[in-house]
């Protein structure tokens, strides 16, 4: 069903990635402003083609991409492989160490009505174009999107393990996970993964906007190129996979930040949620995401120098009007957006996604700082959201609402960048993969 493809990837020369450090970056959508002004400052940091700056920034980004192909900054491999690249992390609270285990190769583009690539949240129009643009002047996939398959056997793990016996490079990047990267070129193990994937529907993690941005601009070159065969380039997009079985699989909340609304009440707001919630004060605030943990339809509030819990009334789930089957009615999320922000605050579901007045934080201590200092209205704290629930919602074929997940960690941009480019992407060797 998913069909996947090994790549012969553009990687730093020998002699740079000895400071790799100062080549990798986070992806666009979580680079904070700050990091990307201290980034541009090394000369050879793939910011500069992951979120170029300045004007014609794009146009720039491709005529580095051919500067640094000519000068020999980057390198293609001869050969064609499976790139493996685990993340080593700890959680808040906890010293243990965690591995998540995964391989980027190259993964056909689906349209979303095969049902092959699944997704689970809708994306924003400009983000896609600006990466639709990337790709159409560059031709380079410049960082690998998320996807997941199930596999409980596990048997793409043990070649995994067996090349991360000799990894290329390593780095600790901004989150402070340890990245660690290695090459599969065996063509017996590449073609059994091949294999194992090829029966999978996979889920898209992260990277809604970079994959739609794929799929928009192969629709686009396979409707004018009157010679098309489905074996260009542009029909494939690079992919960090990983499976949904492993143990190391974490989704961490995205709280909701609420700011700009007129005639906005802290006394009125309360007075509306009482319609549909049990409201409960929570004496210290910092205490809310334990004491939200674990409780159904339960969210913290925080709202000028005070901080609640508050839970649906279970009577209150029948009247929800969107169309939506009931399994996802009775998310906590849409629980959230229906209730919370339709309801008490106004702001219309089809109007949500886009809103100027909703904003989305990750980190709790951001959200109380700016309820306290009155640089945000409230804050809504949520809690983690389990794979099984995204799975069940993308095998439903609905979405769940913007931001509803966080993979941790993310992957980062600069261990290698996938060409589309039609005298770099196809390869004599090819054919032993057949």
């Amino acid at each position: 069903m998913a069909e996947i493809k090994p790549l012969r990837a553009w990687r730093y020369n020998e002699k740079l990635i000895k400071n790799i450090d100062k080549l990798v970056s986070p992806l666009f959508d979580v680079v904070s402003e700050s990091q990307r002004q201290a980034l541009y400052e090394e000369e050879y940091n793939s910011i500069h083609l992951s979120v170029p700056k300045g004007e014609d920034s794009i146009i720039g980004a491709s005529k580095r991409l051919i500067q640094w192909k000519k000068e020999g900054i980057v390198k293609q491999d001869e050969l064609p492989a499976i790139y493996v690249y685990y993340q080593y992390f700890t959680l808040p609270g906890s010293d243990r160490e965690r591995i998540r285990k995964g391989f980027i190769a190259n993964l056909r583009v689906y349209d979303w009505s095969e049902k092959v690539l699944l997704r689970h949240e809708n994306t924003m129009p400009f983000s896609v174009n600006d990466r639709m643009d990337i790709l159409d002047k560059t031709l380079l996939n410049v960082s690998p999107t998320h996807g997941l398959y199930t596999d409980p056997s596990h048997e793409i793990e043990k070649y995994l393990d067996e090349a991360m016996m000799d990894p290329l490079y390593e780095t600790e990047d901004y989150q402070g996970v340890r990245d660690v990267f290695s090459v599969i070129h065996d063509v017996k193990v590449i073609k059994r993964i091949m294999e194992i994937i090829e029966d999978k529907q996979i889920i898209l993690a992260d990277g809604h906007h970079r994959y739609e941005g794929s799929l928009l601009y192969q629709k686009e070159r396979s409707r004018t190129n009157p010679n098309h065969t489905g074996k260009e380039g542009y029909n494939y997009h690079l992919m960090y996979f990983t499976n949904t079985e492993a143990d190391d699989l974490r989704i961490l909340p995205t709280h909701r930040v609420v700011n700009g609304l007129e005639n906005f009440s802290k006394a009125e707001l309360l007075k509306s949620l009482e319609n549909y919630f049990f409201i409960k004060p929570i004496e210290e605030a910092t205490d809310v995401n334990e004491v939200i943990l674990g409780k159904k339809w339960a969210f913290g509030l925080l709202i000028e120098d005070e901080a609640f819990k508050i839970r649906l009334k279970p009577e209150m789930i029948d009247t929800i009007t969107w169309d939506f089957p009931r399994t996802i009615k009775e998310l906590d999320l849409t629980v959230l957006h229906y209730f919370v922000f339709e309801k008490c605050l106004g702001i219309a579901g089809k109007d949500q996604r886009g809103s100027k007045n909703l904003t989305f934080e990750r980190n709790f201590t951001k959200c109380l700082t700016s309820v306290i200092k009155r640089e945000a209205q409230c804050a809504i704290i949520t809690k983690n959201i389990s794979i099984e629930t995204v799975k069940e919602v993308c095998y439903s074929g609905y979405t769940l609402p913007q931001k509803s997940t966080y993979f941790y960690p993310k992957v980062i941009c600069g261990f290698l960048f996938g060409s589309i480019k039609e005298d770099e992407f196809n390869s004599f060797f090819d054919e032993a993969f057949q």
